[in-house]
């Protein structure tokens, strides 16, 4: 079996194989560039999430 890469969100470098633990590691992906990317997404998608939650509660706060 083919070893699959995982993103080491602790140290924030891809990995080879199930080195770290899994409560540090994301993924698997098929290659070290997905892995990287997986990371890149994972900030975009919080960054946009904390926006959503800052509207949520301002449009929340004006129904009061």
């Amino acid at each position: 079996m083919e070893k699959q890469w995982y993103f080491n969100t602790v140290t924030e470098q891809p990995e080879l194989g199930m080195i770290s633990p899994a409560s540090h590691r994301m993924g698997p992906y098929k290659t070290r560039e997905d892995a990287l990317d997986a990371w890149k997404i994972v900030q975009e998608r919080n960054i946009k999430w904390e926006e959503q939650d800052r509207e949520w509660k301002r449009w929340s706060s004006n129904e009061k």
